[in-house]
């Protein structure tokens, strides 16, 4: 086992990571680790912090929400370092995927397994993402998420999805799937490394972390009341038979829409359209069951 860095978002979950911190830390000791706590300011301190973790021989471990595994993952991919994951956001779809455990001490018993699983990684504008980088309805969605201050936890994506419901219009996509075109009117295009976002939506249940591959969801025009009817399904994956939905695979996605659009990955912006998003099959070392 590597020293280990831990690198945490202080404020994610509200507030949830710094108060699961102390039990991580006693957790750690317990198990013979090696470590030392940095806490992040910015997602760009975070991916710096990874690069100096890496830079000395230790393994960074993200404590946060997604979007910091997110990040921090981006620095750790194509490199010799491991990646641990201590869950402390609202979402923890990442480690949900892996079977990580969210509670902090059986989460330290998976670092110190340190079984070793190698997973594909997303790019796009130049930046790694690990689950699902969507944009449309998806983008109106994370956007309300991201600016509600009420204490909603991991129901905040379901609320927010009513709320940009009310106002949402259709939006005209092109879409290229290694080089073959698609062009519809709908919601949103979805591109799945996991397949799982939203704090548990299982949007692209048959999605692989290791095929190579990546799985892209083309959601198209409905009725918002049976939009609305199908979303408790996603949360089991009980909805890819929906007749608007057309599932693809492939390596490299691109894609526009007829107005702005920014496609969010892991909870954070990650490019504003258009957008090209490619694999990179088996690039990130990570510590999971």
């Amino acid at each position: 086992m590597q020293p280990l860095c831990l690198i945490v978002n202080p404020n994610a979950g509200g507030g949830r990571a710094s108060k699961r911190l102390p039990r991580a830390e006693a957790a750690l000791r317990a198990r013979g680790f090696a470590f030392r706590v940095e806490r992040t300011t910015s997602m760009e301190h975070a991916r710096e912090l990874a690069r100096g973790a890496v830079a000395a021989g230790e393994a960074p471990v993200a404590m946060g929400g997604d979007g910091l595994t997110g990040a921090v993952a981006g620095e750790v991919r194509g490199t010799d370092a491991v990646l641990g994951i201590l869950p402390g956001g609202r979402g923890n779809d990442f480690a949900r995927k892996l079977g990580i455990p969210f509670e902090p001490e059986p989460a330290c018993d998976v670092l110190a397994a340190w079984q070793v699983r190698a997973v594909d990684v997303a790019e796009a504008g130049g930046h790694a993402f690990l689950g699902i980088a969507s944009a449309g309805f998806d983008s109106d969605v994370q956007d309300i998420a991201n600016s509600t201050r009420l204490p909603l936890g991991g129901a905040v994506y379901a609320y927010s999805t009513l709320a940009a419901l009310r106002g949402w219009r259709d939006a005209q996509w092109h879409v290229e799937v290694d080089g073959t075109p698609y062009d519809f009117s709908g919601y949103s295009v979805a591109v799945a490394n996991s397949g799982v976002f939203g704090g548990g939506m299982q949007l692209v249940p048959q999605a692989s972390l290791d095929d190579g591959e990546l799985d892209v969801l083309l959601t198209q025009s409905a009725p918002k009341t049976g939009y609305l009817r199908n979303l408790p399904k996603v949360f089991k994956g009980e909805h890819v038979d929906e007749p608007n939905l057309v599932f693809l695979r492939g390596k490299e996605i691109s894609f526009h829409a007829d107005r702005p659009f920014t496609a969010y990955a892991d909870g954070d912006p990650i490019a504003d359209l258009p957008v090209t998003i490619r694999v990179r099959p088996s690039a990130l070392k990570v510590l999971a069951p």
